[in-house]
């Protein structure tokens, strides 16, 4: 049997009663620490390969097969996966044209679609609930109103409609939202909607729940027309509104079915209409939920005085403002409060404003002072900044403050008790955020930051091709050398993640970052110092090589040979002769490059190191020795060096102990490419004989090679 996931929950405070949301959030996280789901997976599965399972019409637009049949639960889920991954489009929508699919709920914010595409994909579904929330300026809000008005059946039986920040052209309206007389929840915040539009919508006989935040309204006395239906009303920034607020209240004291109401301003322009309405003592008796965050001159006391004379308040809005603070609001049980007080009341706002960015701002900062000092794991906390990040992406202050909060909640051990899913959704909305904002060094830095985290750095999958890139730039920069350290950390571990094709890709950046790492390398020669910033910088060019012949060519370009041997002539700690020798092996597994070490100076560091009593570095001495002999032709005048090049190699390899012996560098192998041209040699059987020693330890260590 399989589970369906609930239908469509609209992320606004009018629709989603108090109990739900916070179910919501608690059920979010909840999903991200669990498997995919069978069907979430499916239809990914689906969505990538649509060509390959539909037609095509003369047009190019996609049909699905005839015989194919989605219920009703499914067709909605997959269309809000195929809006949510942005595959949406004229040319996909029109799978949802024929009669394999019944859909219910159209959720479908932020996609590109003409009024034609539109039309012709949903209109003739039995549609219940819209979201068009922030569609593409191409699909207006009256094509949508008259296409979804095209259908008899959506006339009478469409309950929902959010239509915020929808474009309205000039000098037109959406008075025809009056046909829809089985409209029980109206969004219209964000658009140009007028005091004839609002006249409309209120004749609506069935009209329950209303959102005319941020529109064009200057008088609500239309109002009056569904005051014995309306029980939600939403007004947040009415920035036209001609009324004081004395004449406001007394339409609002009319609307006796009223349970939520949302007058909360702007922090841009903030009004005194809660402090009014809270000096009220009749005002509103049934009132559950009151929203007035923003407001001027409210006091704890004014609000407590108002909640005390209305015992069912389950909610109140009281974020950017004096109040929020007395110990009334943490003891009254049943009462959520949105504001910056304490991290029940940010996590509050979080949810409830995520569509609001002047309050989303606001949140994040009060979050980043609660959690600078943090020590307890808040998943919760960090799947609302991920939402606030995504519903916001070229909001500069919201991105920024998101990106310090979420470095706060995920530092080293409170990463550890993030869900994997939580974790890759924040790093890929930061480095989204990066690309979105590139010259904002902060944000850039933020996004750095986050991946000194072990678990995001190893366990989380993310576009590891975008943040090697970021590290290799930060390489380069030299105005903070503590994270130019971080910067070379993290490269040495990204270069192994990258496959040889995506390293080629990054051509600009590796000429750069290996120029800037010879220079680091140098610096320290000079000044005799092998410390951490030393040795992550030798494990980065090492990581850097490895099975790249680009990055091996700019590194003898930069006269990288003659600085590493010079290290090996200073400095006689083994963990340092294995990063260089590590190194020199990526370049002689290079054939082309391989001839550029056959110089007195490499070999004679090769020979002492090869009887090194250090079992790595002996062992990565005589690989640089085996790749270096491996071609003849690179020894014509110098034969009989080779010869016993080779008779040293054979002796070596002989007298190391069973391969069963514990050596780590072995692990960091990807491959086995680097010994498939020296088992094919049979004229060389020392070759062959390091070659095989290595791959039986690889395979006795490693059993599972990335690649064979």
């Amino acid at each position: 049997m399989v589970h369906f996931l609930h239908p469509l929950l609209w992320p606004r405070a009018l629709v989603l009663p108090d109990a739900q949301q916070d179910a919501q959030g608690h059920s979010l996280v909840q999903e991200e620490a669990s498997p995919y789901s069978l069907v979430n997976i499916c239809l990914d599965v689906l969505i990538a390969e649509l060509d390959k399972w539909c037609s095509k019409r003369p047009d190019g637009t996609l049909c699905l097969p005839e015989h194919w049949y989605f219920p009703r639960e499914i067709a909605d889920k997959f269309l809000e996966r195929m809006a949510w991954q942005g595959k949406l489009t004229d040319r996909t929508a029109s799978i949802f044209q024929g009669k394999q699919m019944r859909l219910k709920l159209i959720n479908i914010p932020r996609v590109k679609l003409s009024a034609a595409a539109f039309t012709k994909a949903f209109c003739h579904h039995k549609l219940i609930e819209v979201n068009a929330t922030s569609v593409d300026s191409e699909l207006l809000a009256p094509d949508i109103i008259h296409a979804l008005q095209s259908s008899a059946w959506i006339q009478k039986n469409l309950q929902c409609l959010v239509l915020d920040s929808v474009s309205i052209p000039p000098n037109s309206g959406v008075v025809a939202l009056s046909h829809f007389t089985g409209l029980h929840t109206l969004s219209v915040a964000n658009v140009s909607f007028c005091n004839e539009d609002l006249v409309s919508v209120s004749q609506l006989p069935n009209l329950g729940s209303l959102d005319i935040s941020n529109t064009l309204v200057t008088n609500i006395s239309a109002l009056l027309s569904c005051k014995n239906r309306l029980r939600s009303l939403t007004m947040h920034y009415l920035k036209c509104l001609a009324m004081n607020s004395p004449q406001v209240l007394a339409v609002i004291r009319q609307l006796k079915c009223l349970l939520h109401l949302d007058i909360s301003d702007h922090q841009q322009l903030r009004s005194d209409l809660a402090f009014y309405l809270l000096q009220q003592k009749d005002i509103l008796p049934n009132l559950i939920s009151l929203d007035i965050s923003g407001g001027t001159d409210i006091t704890d006391q004014a609000v407590e005085s108002f909640l005390q004379h209305r015992p069912a308040m389950r909610f109140v809005g009281l974020l950017y403002t004096d109040a929020g603070y007395s110990d009334f609001f943490t003891a009254k049980q049943g009462l959520k409060v949105a504001g910056g007080a304490n991290m029940s009341q940010i996590s509050e706002a979080l949810s409830r404003y995520r569509n609001r960015s002047c309050f989303v701002k606001e949140a994040l900062f009060r979050l980043f002072t609660e959690t600078l000092s943090l020590r307890a794991v808040l998943p919760v906390m960090l799947k609302l900044v991920a939402i606030g990040m995504r519903n916001h992406p070229l909001d500069l202050p919201v991105q920024f403050t998101a990106s310090a909060c979420a470095l706060n909640l995920t530092r080293q051990e409170l990463a550890r008790g993030m869900p994997v899913r939580l974790l890759a959704e924040i790093t890929n909305l930061l480095f989204k955020a990066t690309k979105n904002f590139p010259y904002y060094q902060q944000l850039q830095k933020n996004c750095l930051l986050s991946l000194t985290s072990s678990r995001i750095l190893m366990d989380v999958p993310f576009d590891r091709f975008d943040a090697a890139k970021l590290a290799l730039r930060w390489v380069c920069r030299r105005e903070s050398p503590k994270l130019r350290t971080m910067a070379v950390s993290i490269t040495s571990i990204l270069a192994l993640k990258l496959s040889p094709e995506e390293m080629e890709q990054l051509q600009e950046e590796l000429i750069m970052a290996i120029k800037e790492l010879l220079t680091i390398i140098r610096q320290k020669l000079a000044e005799n110092l092998d410390d951490v910033t030393f040795l992550f910088t030798l494990k980065a060019l090492w990581n850097l090589t490895d099975e790249c012949p680009l990055a091996c060519k700019y590194f003898l370009e930069n006269e990288g040979l003659a600085t590493v041997i010079r290290v090996l002539e200073t400095f006689s700690l083994s963990v340092i002769q294995s990063k260089v020798l590590g190194l020199l092996n990526n370049v002689a597994e290079v054939r082309e490059l391989s001839p550029k070490l056959v110089t007195g100076d490499v070999i004679e560091r090769i020979i002492c190191l090869l009887h090194s009593s250090n079992l790595e570095v002996s062992f990565l001495a005589a690989g640089v020795l085996a790749h270096m002999t491996c071609d003849r032709q690179h020894w014509l005048s110098r034969d009989l060096q080779r010869t016993d090049l080779l008779r040293y190699l054979h002796l070596t390899v002989q007298n190391w102990p069973s391969s069963r012996c514990d050596m780590s560098v072995l692990v960091t192998y990807r491959s086995f490419k680097a010994f498939s041209p020296l088992l094919v040699n049979f004229s060389q059987p020392e070759v062959q004989l390091w070659a095989l020693w290595a791959i039986h330890h690889v395979c006795s260590k490693n059993p599972r090679p990335k690649d064979v």
